[in-house]
């Protein structure tokens, strides 16, 4: 077994998968069949679900038809419709044979037909939790920076993108954090570069260890510099985080003979959407502020 093949086999047993169905007898029957294997979840409503995808993410979905409130088709449109969850596989399970078409017309990967069978059903979950985590190790490979295994500056430029339109659709604000290392190229030149490249590494796990939300975002947007991208977040919000950041950076205390204050430290500069026609002047805001960080002692941000 090769490694990514290993690893996939390691993220089955980890995989999260939403029951959504207004049957408990339905979700006691799936959840038998399936909770020894995966981690489930069951909700009762197509708006539960909702609910719970924005703020836990599962690897796949298995979804009624026939419910009170919204029925499983909206819950799906309405799934689909958000950036964050577009990519979540929705497997349908009815009696209603004849939804089978516009099962798939909404974005459903598959279709079970009740009454259930539990070899179908355990079958096909796996078959389909294989495929998504497949792509996902596939576009890690894609996305990743190799060095740091944050993400690199091709996603980070998908990723603002799809942070500002979900911005507009809901009205929301959301931050950018533009975030360098202070007198890189010294500590470059005076170290090596392998010990240049271990400092990337751990500045990148500091900004990611101090992210705490599933939908934060990091990226290397460059050489010694990394973006956060923090939705739903106003200015004060943003600069309590980026203020976390610094000052986790200096308590990773490495020596920088370099520097004013003999550690490595990074400058950040903090901007939000709000007042800002989009993500162009968002990005030239936080660019704007970093400048001023690094032109007025470093070790700071600027917002």
């Amino acid at each position: 077994m090769t490694n990514v093949e290993s690893e996939i086999a390691q993220g089955l047993t980890k995989s999260k998968i939403l029951i959504v169905d207004d049957q408990q007898l339905n979700i006691s029957l799936l959840e038998k069949i399936l909770s020894s294997y995966y981690n489930t979840t069951a909700v009762s409503s197509g708006e539960q679900a909702i609910k719970h995808c924005e703020t836990d993410t599962p690897d796949l979905i298995l979804l009624d038809i026939a419910m009170e409130g919204i029925n499983g088709i909206e819950t799906c449109k309405r799934l689909k419709s958000n950036s964050d969850l577009k990519d979540v596989p929705v497997i349908f399970i009815t009696s209603y044979v004849e939804h089978e078409d516009i099962c798939w017309q909404v974005g459903g990967v598959d279709f079970i037909s009740k009454p259930i069978n539990a070899k179908t059903v355990f079958n096909r979950v796996k078959v389909h939790l294989t495929l998504k985590l497949q792509r996902d190790k596939l576009l890690e490979m894609v996305f990743l920076d190799s060095l740091t295994q944050v993400y690199n500056r091709r996603y980070f430029d998908s990723h603002l993108i799809q942070t500002q339109l979900s911005a507009i659709r809901e009205g929301s604000d959301y931050a950018l954090i533009f975030i360098d290392i202070d007198h890189f190229k010294q500590f470059n030149d005076t170290y090596g570069h392998v010990v240049g490249d271990k400092a990337l590494q751990n500045v990148a796990n500091c900004i990611k260890d101090t992210l705490k939300r599933p939908c934060d975002f990091v990226s290397r947007y460059g050489g010694e510099e990394f973006a956060v991208i923090l939705p739903f977040t106003d200015l004060s919000g943003a600069v309590l985080v980026a203020q976390k950041i610094v000052q986790n950076v200096v308590a990773l205390n490495i020596t920088h003979e370099h520097s004013a204050f003999d550690i490595l430290t990074v400058s950040a500069g903090v901007a939000t959407l709000r007042g800002l026609s989009g993500q162009d002047e968002i990005i030239k805001s936080a660019d704007e502020k970093l400048y001023i960080s690094k032109q007025t002692g470093r070790n700071k941000l600027t917002f």
